[in-house]
């Protein structure tokens, strides 16, 4: 249910993220947290009517969050579902008494109610389309068959069997639902439908009963039932049971399947069926993270086999998966493989190689498209042939891979374009307020950074030598992209105490001087800083806690080491133009002489390794901008 609700606002208004705290924070390291945020933002600190402005804006926000996070019952609510959590219609007959825990069971049932009433509006459809096609005339020949036929050097291909499928559920009530389904199927020439309604009540939480009712123009009127019941809380039962109407009389039905959790990752399943394809199955099935195993063993008229297949799932993105099985009886015995590869956010595409005695060898098309599937199987030739096989394989492999390059990733690339131009435009305001929040809680630190660094200075601590966050191109085959990152040094410099910096694993954007520069793209924080004389530089993902000093990288710095500082000095009141400045000195040894910190006007927060110890720390007015690098 937490889905439901709008992820982009809750991220947006992180209220641990704002206190710089733990999602398991006590409440004395929320007050310490909140203590330390008001006296930087408590409005009587400032006499300048536009930063006391600020300051009670930004104290407003602090003291909203520390209310939320103080309340149990707020807080509770808050870290499932976020700030909107706090607003659902019902809140106000919840009774302030009561604990967390009832907090939590309340909230559940007022967005129960709420899915419900989505629930009323939904049909789920869902469809398969299979269109067989008989491709044998391209391995099969026989010349001589072709030798008195005009165009007869031409391979004959066409399509032999064709199936269509589609169903849709309608909730009547909470409990019942109505699932209409229908199908047409049609084989060298022949063809027929059926058209099936179902009534499905769940009765309980451990199961639920189903009646069906058909009709059809080969099979003739069908009634079935369907009960599933949860006997344990490892062990369920599904039996069915059905009546087939025919000329040629009244065809009953009736199967049965056993399941039982053996492992947290392995079911293990019995049935037996018994009617025109009467059978007795018994099978294992292991599923983790990483891979899926199946073996099963039936024994019926007509089909006996044992089957064992077994699927490789990658760790990426796409969701990459590898497969293959082997299923022996007395029909014969088939051997498959393939792989299926996810192509874009709502469709998978797969592709399977059966080899068969006597079936011969066939290729598998399948494409899913979010409820669609469709399924195009390939008849290559009825014998063993080596060509056949080569071609089955290699073929899918080298037209997926020409569409990927020529379709599907330019696709996809203008996809997501298109997504984060509309979130950017959806959430232009709401950044740009971010922003404006962002340049005044930098002013407001400026006398709080100058005594954090000259006491880190006395103790020779830690000192934020230089910090920017967003989004930084590292990969050398998107250079044509620009970096889009903020400086948030002076942020960073604030938070320092006792010579250690400590963000917790909430998005960085939240934190005081922080906005997001770069909606809807992955953002990192890139650290410069300076620890008993030596400086460090430092990476970390926009989620990923963060404490410095630790063991990392030291940068070597030698007497010819060039720094390069990018200033901007402002015009005064009378506006008079602003002018850019870069320059390029000699620094020290890091161990010789101390770096200082020199926080100009302008839109960059850098540092001076100054030769003669002096501190040049000479702040005036800073304004956060977007930089490009």
């Amino acid at each position: 249910m937490a889905s439901a609700l709008d992820d982009e606002e809750i991220s947006s208004d992180d209220y641990y993220s704002l206190l710089n705290v733990r999602r398991e924070a006590t409440q004395e390291q929320l007050k310490a947290a909140y203590r330390r945020l008001c006296m930087l933002y408590h409005p009587d600190k400032h006499r300048d009517p536009e930063l006391k402005r600020q300051a009670e804006q930004l104290f407003n926000l602090v003291h909203e969050a520390y209310e939320v996070l103080s309340d149990p019952q707020a807080r509770a609510i808050y870290d499932i579902y976020g700030k909107r959590g706090l607003d659902v219609d019902g809140w106000e007959v919840v009774e302030r008494k009561r604990t967390p825990a009832e907090i939590r069971e309340e909230y559940e049932r007022l967005q129960k109610e709420r899915e419900e009433r989505r629930l009323q509006q939904r049909t789920n459809p869902k469809g398969t389309i299979s269109v067989g096609v008989d491709a044998t005339d391209l391995f099969d020949r026989y010349e001589e068959d072709y030798e008195d036929m005009v165009g007869g050097g031409v391979p004959h291909v066409e399509i032999n069997k064709m199936h269509i499928s589609q169903s849709i559920e309608a909730p009547l009530t909470t409990n019942d639902t109505a699932i209409l389904s229908g199908s047409l199927s049609t084989h060298n020439g022949n063809g027929g439908g059926t058209i099936n309604l179902a009534l499905r009540r769940v009765t309980s939480a451990q199961g639920w009963g189903e009646i069906e009712l058909g009709a059809g123009d080969t099979h003739g009127p069908l009634f079935g039932m369907k009960i599933f019941r949860n006997l344990t809380p490892r062990f369920f039962v599904t039996a069915q049971c059905g009546l087939q109407f025919s000329s040629r009389g009244v065809r009953p039905a009736v199967s049965t399947v056993l399941a039982r959790h053996l492992d947290k990752n392995t079911m293990g399943y019995l049935q037996w069926r018994w009617g025109i394809h009467s059978s007795m199955n018994t099978s294992i099935v292991r599923d983790t993270k990483s891979s899926h195993f199946t073996f099963a063993v039936q024994l019926g008229i007509p089909h006996t086999f044992m089957m064992m297949s077994y699927q490789y799932k990658f760790q990426d993105e796409d969701q990459t998966k590898i497969k293959g099985s082997i299923k022996s009886g007395f029909f014969g015995t088939v051997l498959e493989y393939g792989a299926e590869r996810k192509i874009s956010r709502h469709s998978i595409l797969g592709a399977t190689v059966s080899i068969g005695v006597p079936q011969g060898v066939s290729l598998k098309v399948k494409l899913n498209r979010a409820s669609q599937t469709y399924f195009f199987p390939i008849h290559l030739t009825d014998q063993l042939l080596p060509s056949a096989v080569f071609y089955a394989t290699v073929g899918p492999l080298v037209v997926y891979l020409a569409m990927q390059r020529l379709i599907i990733r330019p696709y996809v690339r203008a996809q997501k374009e298109q997504d984060l131009e509309k979130q950017r435009e959806s959430s232009a305001s709401n950044i740009a307020k971010k922003k404006q929040e962002a340049e005044a809680a930098v002013l407001l630190m400026q006398e709080s950074v100058r005594r954090i660094i000259e006491a880190e200075e006395s103790r020779m601590g830690l000192i934020i030598l230089n910090a920017w966050y967003g989004k930084f191109v590292t990969d050398n085959s998107r250079k044509h992209e620009k970096a889009k990152v903020i400086d948030v040094s002076v942020p960073l410099q604030c938070l320092v105490k006792d010579s250690k910096l400590i963000l917790t694993e909430a998005a960085k954007s939240g934190l005081p001087g922080f906005y997001d520069p770069c909606v809807g793209e992955e953002k990192s924080l890139k650290v410069l800083y300076q620890f008993r004389g030596v400086m460090h530089q430092v990476l970390s993902g926009d989620s990923e806690p963060l404490r410095i000093p630790k063991q990392c990288e030291t940068l070597p710095v030698t007497s010819k080491h060039l720094s390069c500082i990018s200033t901007k000095r402002s015009s005064s009141l009378t506006g008079l133009m602003q002018t850019h400045r870069s320059t390029c000195i000699d620094s020290p040894s890091p161990l010789s002489k101390k770096p200082h910190l020199s926080a100009l006007q302008g839109d960059r927060f850098i540092f001076v390794l100054d030769k003669t110890g002096s501190k040049s720390w000479s702040p005036k007015s800073i304004s956060l901008s977007l930089v490009f690098m």
